[in-house]
C-alpha cells in the first residue's frame, strides 16, 4: 500500500493535535459545568471530571515530551489518537453513550488520521471509533433528559444516526485521506521541480564559469608545452627526467584536448545530443583515458561475459560523470580500485569500490544535493555535476561504506528500449 508522504512532520502534527485536545476537552469541561449546574442535568459530575483530569494530564505530559529531541513517529501519533477515543468513549459512556449531542466528535480523530498518517493506521483508528460507537448503543449510563422513549419510532432515529456514522465514517477515511495523499503529492512533485531549478541554475553557473576558464586556461598550458619541449631538448641525456617530462606531455596534451572539447560543445543542444552504445562501449574509453590521466593507480575490471551486451543512452556528459567518480575512487585509495559492472533486464548498475577511509552516511546523503565535499579543499562540484548527470539519465548515484572500510559508489542506468 502506498504510504502518504507527509505534509509535515508527526512532530508539528502532534503539536496541533495537542492544542485541539486542550481546546476540546476544555469544552467539554464547560459543557459538563454548565449541563450541571446551570441546566440541571443529572449528569454523573465525578467520573467524567477525573475522565477529563485524566486526558489534561496526557496534554501536559505530551507538552514536556514534545520539548525533548526524540523524533516523533506516525506510531506514537497513532497511539495520542487512540487515546483520545479511550477518552471520548469514557466520557460518553457516563453521559449517555450514542445519545449524547457531542458523540459525532468521533469523527475529529478519523479526520485528522485520515489527513495525515498511513492508510493502515487510518483503518485502525475508523475501526477504533465505530466499535466505540456501537458499544455505546448498548452499553452506557442513561442521562434522563437525553434518553429517548423506548418505542420503535424512537430506535430508529438512533439506527439512523448510527448508519449515518457508519457512512461518514467510510466516506472520511477513503475520500479525505485520498484527497490529502493527492496534496502531499502534488507538493512534493512542485518541491522537486523547485529543487531541479535551482540545480539547473547551479549548472548553468558552473558551465558559464567553466567556458570562462577553458578560455583563460589555454595560455599558461601552451605556455607549459612550450617549456617541457625546451626541457627535453635541452637534456636529451637524462633518461629519469625525459620520463617525467613525457608523462607531463601527456597530462598537458590531455588538458589541452578537454579544453577544446569544452570550447566545441558551448553549443548546449549538443553536448546534450544523446546516442545508444553497448555499456562495455562506453566504460571501456573512460577507464583507458582515466588510466592516461592517473597512471599510479592499480584497478580491477569485472564485468560479465554473456552476450549480448544491453546498451544505454549516452552522451559526453555522461563520460565525465563516470571519470569523476573514478577519479575520487583514486584520490581515496590509488593502490587499488575496484570495478565492476552488471546488468539485468532492467538496468545497468557500474560498481566502483575504493579501500580509503570511507564516507560517512550523513555525508553520503548529501554528496550531490549540494556542493558538499568529503576533501578539505574540495568544493564538491565534481558530485553535483554527476548526480545531475545521472539523474537526467533517469539513473541514480549511492554510496555507502562496506563492514570492511572503504567506499562503494553504485551507478545504476536503465537499459534502453529494445528497437
Amino acid at each position: 500500500m502506498t504510504q502518504p508522504l507527509p505534509l509535515s512532520t508527526p512532530g508539528r502534527n502532534l503539536i496541533r493535535l495537542t492544542l485541539m485536545r486542550g481546546i476540546a476537552w476544555s469544552g467539554f469541561l464547560l459543557s459538563v459545568i454548565v449541563g450541571t449546574e446551570v441546566l440541571s442535568i443529572h449528569l454523573l459530575a465525578v467520573p467524567l471530571m477525573l475522565i477529563i483530569i485524566v486526558m489534561a494530564g496526557l496534554n501536559m505530559l505530551t507538552w514536556w515530551r514534545l520539548r525533548k529531541p526524540w523524533q516523533v513517529t506516525d506510531s506514537e501519533y497513532l497511539f495520542h489518537l487512540l487515546a483520545d477515543v479511550i477518552g471520548l468513549s469514557m466520557f460518553f459512556y457516563y453521559s449517555g453513550g450514542a445519545s449524547n449531542p457531542f458523540i459525532s466528535y468521533f469523527l475529529v480523530p478519523l479526520t485528522i488520521s485520515a489527513a495525515t498518517l498511513p492508510w493502515i493506521f487510518t483503518w485502525i483508528i475508523a475501526a477504533a471509533v465505530l466499535s466505540a460507537y456501537t458499544f455505546l448503543m448498548q452499553f452506557y449510563i442513561a442521562v434522563p433528559e437525553l434518553s429517548h422513549a423506548n418505542h420503535a419510532g424512537i430506535n430508529l432515529h438512533l439506527l439512523g444516526m448510527w448508519l449515518n456514522f457508519l457512512l461518514s465514517t467510510g466516506l472520511i477515511t477513503t475520500f479525505v485521506f485520498k484527497m490529502a495523499h493527492t496534496l502531499r503529492a502534488r507538493e512534493k512533485a512542485l518541491g522537486e521541480v523547485r529543487e531541479q531549478l535551482m540545480r539547473d541554475e547551479q549548472i548553468l553557473a558552473v558551465a558559464t564559469q567553466a567556458a570562462g576558464t577553458a578560455h583563460e586556461l589555454g595560455t599558461p598550458l601552451s605556455t607549459l608545452a612550450v617549456m617541457i619541449k625546451d626541457l627535453s631538448r635541452d637534456y636529451p641525456d637524462d633518461p629519469l627526467l625525459q620520463e617525467d617530462l613525457e608523462l607531463m606531455k601527456e597530462q598537458v596534451d590531455s588538458c589541452k584536448k578537454k579544453l577544446q572539447q569544452l570550447s566545441r560543445q558551448a553549443d548546449m543542444n549538443q553536448q546534450l545530443r544523446q546516442s545508444r552504445v553497448p555499456v562495455c562501449d562506453l566504460l571501456l574509453p573512460v577507464i583507458e583515458y582515466w588510466k592516461v590521466l592517473r597512471p599510479e593507480v592499480k584497478y580491477t575490471l569485472h564485468s560479465p561475459d554473456a552476450e549480448p551486451v544491453p546498451e544505454i543512452y549516452t552522451d559526453q556528459t555522461l563520460e565525465q560523470a563516470l571519470l569523476n567518480l573514478l577519479n575520487n575512487a583514486a584520490d581515496a585509495s590509488p593502490g587499488l580500485v575496484d570495478i565492476s559492472v552488471y546488468w539485468d533486464d532492467e538496468k545497468v548498475r557500474i560498481i566502483i569500490r575504493d579501500y580509503g577511509p570511507g564516507i560517512a552516511p550523513d555525508i553520503a546523503e548529501k554528496l550531490g544535493e549540494a556542493f558538499v565535499s568529503t576533501k578539505e579543499e574540495g568544493m564538491g562540484i565534481g558530485m553535483f555535476l554527476t548526480h545531475s548527470t545521472v539523474n537526467r539519465f533517469n539513473g541514480t548515484v549511492k554510496l555507502y561504506s562496506p563492514e570492511d572500510g572503504g567506499t562503494i559508489t553504485q551507478v545504476s542506468l536503465p537499459l534502453a528500449e529494445t528497437e
